[in-house]
């Protein structure tokens, strides 16, 4: 699941997902650059906000991503047992959105690029640590996301699913 940056020295986890896919009610699979599955998301159904959870292959929740309670459609929640781990808040500058994510334990986080298109760079304290991008597919419907190596994948992924549903105004 790593790899190396080309010309460089960064190692990276590489995972896809297929957009169309992610919408509420529908269960879909993150996987690795081999195309070997190794996360789902389950899409909760039947819900008065957005909930979505991040599960490994066995089926153990490792995330649950939902919209914040009595909020504007601009804010979703990254938990775990329980606990907030991250909010993420969407912003309007111009005609351009950026994201921004407070990091419960740990430094905040910034989310800048085109989001509709799924080619976005998430950045802390200015130092990319994932990429998005749909460059690297041939499918349409398909992007890939690239993870630093050490950072904690899982999140970053929760991270991408909330900003999916905030960027395509996707409800249940």
């Amino acid at each position: 699941m790593s790899r190396r940056a080309s010309g460089g020295t960064l190692a990276l986890m590489r995972f896809q997902l297929k957009q169309k896919l992610l919408s509420i009610g529908d269960d879909f699979w993150i996987e690795d650059e081999d195309g070997q599955k190794v996360f789902k998301v389950d899409g909760k159904a039947m819900r008065l906000r957005d909930t979505f959870v991040l599960e490994d292959r066995e089926g153990h929740e490792l995330a649950k991503i939902r919209e914040k309670k009595l909020s504007l459609r601009d804010t979703m929640k990254v938990e775990r047992g329980g606990h907030t781990v991250a909010t993420v808040h969407k912003r309007r500058l111009g005609i351009r959105d950026r994201f921004h994510v407070d990091v419960a334990d740990g430094e905040d986080l910034d989310a800048k690029g085109n989001f509709v298109d799924h080619e976005y760079e998430i950045k802390r304290d200015g130092d990319v640590i994932a990429t998005v991008s749909k460059k690297w597919f041939r499918m349409r419907d398909t992007y890939g996301i690239d993870v630093r190596d050490g950072e904690d994948a899982p999140l970053i992924l929760a991270l991408t699913v909330a900003i999916d549903d905030l960027s395509h105004d996707r409800g249940g």
